[in-house]
């Protein structure tokens, strides 16, 4: 068992009776979107899904792209990706930025008042147009062969990422796009050698996001914790699907 994984929570978990407000992050939304059983009996329940392998490439690629947009946030300049495509805009300079990177401990937060929910997340960077008007943007990191593209059934979690960060910076009284960026790095495998060296294909993906859901489905996901009963599971849930089959398969002995 990996010594990082608690199977048997006894703190931060939701209490039905308590006037304080329960943090839910941007990833416990999603959790909740995918399967409801499984956001139960994490939050309510104190077992979580298994944690997978950590992305230590993908986060070398995030803490650097953060490196090199802040060397332009400092100087107040656009950097060369926005310029290439056409994007009128500029690093966001705001004395929070650390804070809201920081999606462990603190983020952008907003009080959910009618459901008493803390709802958090952490963003990569904020752009700024020259009218005030926010721009959010996420980094990711892969690498295949094709063009990368957010048109994947699993990247339906990307878009509800985008829209959440959207949706919270609005409750924080910012102005927000509706058009946010991924900012998308593809290794590149097609060298004669590796050479102690990977490079990136870097690539700006634009969404148009639409936060009209979020609002029901803190409504839908405070329901869920409020209830003694176990929800259903999601439609595609893989740890759902794998606990039924080995269930199945231990009646059998």
């Amino acid at each position: 068992m990996s010594e990082y994984y608690n199977p048997h929570r006894v703190k931060n978990l939701f209490n039905p009776k308590s006037e304080e407000p329960f943090v839910v992050s941007r990833s416990g939304i999603d959790l909740f979107v995918r399967c409801p059983r499984c956001f139960y009996i994490d939050k309510r329940l104190g077992t979580a899904n298994p944690p997978g392998f950590p992305f230590s490439l993908n986060s070398a690629v995030d803490a650097l792209l953060k490196k090199e947009f802040d060397a332009h946030r400092a100087k107040g300049l656009a950097h060369p990706l926005m310029k290439a495509y056409g994007i009128e805009a500029i690093p966001f300079a705001h004395q929070e930025l650390d804070a809201w990177r920081d999606s462990l401990r603190r983020g952008i937060k907003y009080l959910h008042e009618p459901t008493n929910l803390m709802i958090r997340g952490g963003v990569d960077d904020v752009w700024v147009s020259p009218d005030g008007e926010l721009i959010i943007a996420d980094y990711k990191a892969t690498s295949k062969n094709k063009e990368v593209t957010l048109d994947a059934e699993w990247q339906d979690g990307y878009k509800r990422q985008m829209e959440i960060y959207q949706w919270l910076f609005r409750k924080n009284g910012f102005k927000v796009s509706d058009t946010g960026y991924f900012v998308y790095c593809n290794g590149n495998a097609d060298k004669e050698a590796f050479d102690a060296k990977l490079e990136f294909d870097i690539k700006l993906i634009s969404y148009k996001g639409n936060d009209d859901w979020v609002e029901q489905t803190i409504f839908d996901l405070h329901d869920c914790l409020m209830s003694e009963t176990l929800p259903k599971p999601g439609d595609a849930c893989d740890f759902c699907a794998y606990y039924d089959a080995r269930k199945g398969l231990e009646a059998k002995f």
